[in-house]
């Protein structure tokens, strides 16, 4: 179907935008779609989710040329157009489009249950194959050189060198590394408290430290107590890090390390540290459980190991080893 740009509307639920949703009727698309966003809220769901799940909801208008439908027009066949219109037309990758069909296959799904429609649409809408590449980790030898070209003695090269070992070592994503607070630091227990309303999966968890990094967090807390913040991490001027500020560091550590064909970014910590966690001997039932996952196939992302790491592997840990 040919598409003409035009303006996207854009809509608001609860705090996510300052626009107004146009139309509340339960007997339309838009309407239905606010009260499921509204419903997600009572589920407790984040602020961030809710903006996501309405730019997803954007996209949609955006292919249905912004005129809202009928209920009775909600069809398998109309979705299973869109999804096509993203592939083809619109040249989203399958990773990409999955990440808009899994928003609309929650929506059809609550509107199935709630009986709004009769017919259940989200089971004939599948997650598109996507190809399994390797996640990328750092070998020991690159976190070490990212960490040796850091100016330690400067505050800001000391959080920077501190939140490096702080991400390998707890292996938080970096939207609960800005939100910790002092508060919940508990060095002589020997772990950081996630709060629910900062974690991805709302649940709060208690994250391990090592000796090392309690004796680094506590000359840490020492220097920016001055600054009287709630907040651990803090810019030179006492504010609250913020997470761009940090992936942009990172950024700039990695092109002063030249470390050029890996992605020097938080996340690629997160994955460091869950591989290097299990190569070390760690279980992936503890690992699950530091990293926050519901599911064992999540955790299984984060420890793909390249042919070499299983060499290695292998060459400690063969049966072989025992027999002879």
């Amino acid at each position: 179907m040919e598409v003409k740009q035009k303006k996207v509307r854009k809509y608001n639920v609860g705090k996510t935008s300052s626009r107004k949703m146009r139309n509340a009727n339960l007997d339309t698309l838009t309407g239905l779609y606010e009260r499921f966003c509204k419903y997600k809220q009572t589920e407790g769901m984040s602020e961030r989710t809710l903006r996501d799940y309405m730019s997803h909801f954007d996209y949609l208008m955006k292919f249905l040329e912004d005129e809202d439908i009928s209920r009775s027009e909600m069809t398998r066949d109309l979705f299973r157009e869109y999804i096509s219109w993203m592939l083809y037309e619109q040249g989203l990758s399958p990773v990409t489009a999955n990440v808009r069909i899994r928003t609309l296959r929650a929506f059809l799904r609550f509107c199935c249950k709630e009986g709004y429609i009769q017919r259940p649409i989200h089971e004939d809408l599948k997650i598109l194959r996507t190809p399994q590449d390797l996640i990328e980790s750092f070998t020991a030898e690159e976190v070490r050189k990212l960490l040796s070209v850091i100016d330690k003695e400067s505050y800001a090269g000391f959080r920077n060198a501190l939140i490096i070992q702080f991400l390998l070592d707890t292996m938080v994503r970096v939207s609960e590394l800005v939100a910790i607070k002092r508060e919940n630091v508990h060095l002589d227990d020997g772990f950081v408290k996630l709060e629910a309303v900062e974690t991805k999966t709302r649940r709060a968890r208690l994250v391990p430290l090592s000796v090392r990094t309690i004796d680094i967090l506590q000359g840490y807390l020492k220097e920016t107590k001055e600054f009287e913040n709630e907040y651990l991490f803090l810019t030179y001027e006492g504010k609250p890090l913020s997470a761009d500020s940090v992936r942009w560091s990172l950024r700039q550590i990695g092109e002063t390390a030249n470390i050029t064909k890996k992605r020097v970014s938080p996340h690629t910590f997160r994955h460091t540290g869950a591989l290097m966690y299990i190569m070390n001997g760690g279980d992936p039932f503890s690992l699950q459980k530091i990293l926050g996952h519901s599911h064992m196939n999540m955790v299984r992302k984060y420890i793909q190991m390249t042919d070499m790491d299983v060499k290695a592997q292998h060459d400690l840990f063969s049966p072989l080893n025992r027999i002879f």
